[in-house]
């Protein structure tokens, strides 16, 4: 699908890996790694100015925290606390004791999801488990997929298995809430089993200098169909704010064929192809690098509507019902 396109990409990246912060460029001291991490970022993180965010003063703000005695816990928080300032859960600073990170982007909104509910009254005892995908059929013969984790890998033999099961429902409901990404080829793979023809879906961009608008001319990403079995019918994606990275990737995809409703809350976002580097110290530090765009050359770093935004209601849940499932089935009946 889009192995030549990644392949490119890259070989295109291949001068950030020769400009990594190397321990001669920056003592390694407190104020040695503070001024070589805000520098990374300065140089190579690719949304600064996407999200406005003026990284001067933010310098400003955390420097004068620095001081040459202080512990390697309380750095780690203050850098910890700057990178946050990014609103990015893609990126991360690693120690060998922590890792700093931010979550804010889907713990400040409803969570929209209760698997016990849905291992009780949806998938039941008897559903079918291929790759990393739990199926079963509902009782209103709607197709049930769940995919919570694109790092657990899904194969072609398995989508056949899954898809030919599934074969006499009506219509399908893919869940990815909670979803928090993973592997692009697993999402590829999932996502062209359902067009018939090659698709636009996107398109992305890399650093090309240390500017903050230094960036290549966008390449064309395509979803390209499956040559084994595609489904046909009409389907439900259902999403939530911890659809992230790799899945906010796959709904963008799935958001451009024509049998496709995405229901439930707006994904988490998490375009940008993460990078990682590593301060004088030894701490490594990932973020994003490659800013991925819609097909309408938008940014889909802050996550992607859905066509039907449903919240679970807390009646509902109290009642064993998924609300966003069940509105998903509604919709598939009306449109069979």
């Amino acid at each position: 699908m889009r192995t030549k396109t990644i392949y490119c990409l890259l070989l295109a990246l291949l001068p950030l890996f020769s400009s990594c912060i190397r321990e001669d460029d920056f003592n390694n001291s407190p104020q040695g790694n503070f001024e070589a991490l805000w520098k990374i970022i300065d140089e190579q993180y690719c949304f600064l100015d996407y999200k406005q965010i003026d990284w001067n003063a933010i310098h400003d703000k955390y420097q004068p925290l620095i001081t040459p005695g202080m512990s390697n816990d309380g750095l780690f928080e203050i850098l910890g606390n700057m990178l946050a300032e990014l609103k990015d859960g893609h990126v991360n600073l690693y120690s060998s004791s922590n890792m700093a990170r931010y979550w804010d982007w889907y713990l400040d909104y409803p969570r929209n999801y209760n698997e016990g509910i849905i291992e009780r009254n949806y998938l039941g005892k008897t559903y079918r488990i291929a790759g990393g995908a739990k199926y079963t059929i509902l009782d209103d013969n709607i197709g049930y997929v769940s995919y919570p984790d694109f790092s657990s890998g899904i194969g072609n033999g398995n989508l056949d298995e899954i898809l030919s099961y599934l074969s006499v429902c009506n219509g399908l409901i893919i869940d990815v809430r909670n979803n928090g990404g993973g592997n692009l080829t697993f999402a590829d793979r999932f996502a062209a089993r359902f067009t018939n023809e090659k698709v636009l879906t996107g398109y992305i961009q890399h650093k090309t200098g240390k500017g903050h608008n230094d960036f290549s001319s966008p390449t064309a990403i395509y979803l390209e169909p499956s040559n084994s079995i595609r489904w046909q019918k009409p389907v439900a994606v259902l999403t939530n704010r911890h659809s992230y990275s790799a899945t906010n990737d796959f709904v963008n995809s799935m958001s451009y064929l024509p049998n496709v409703t995405l229901v439930g809350d707006k994904t988490g976002g998490g375009s940008g192809l993460p990078f990682s580097s590593e301060l004088p110290n030894g701490w490594g530090v990932r973020f994003s690098a490659s800013p991925h765009l819609n097909a309408e050359k938008q940014h889909i770093e802050f996550g992607i509507d859905p066509d039907k935004k449903v919240d679970m209601s807390k009646e509902d849940e109290d009642n064993g019902v998924d609300t966003i499932i069940e509105e998903a089935r509604k919709l598939l009946k009306v449109n069979p």
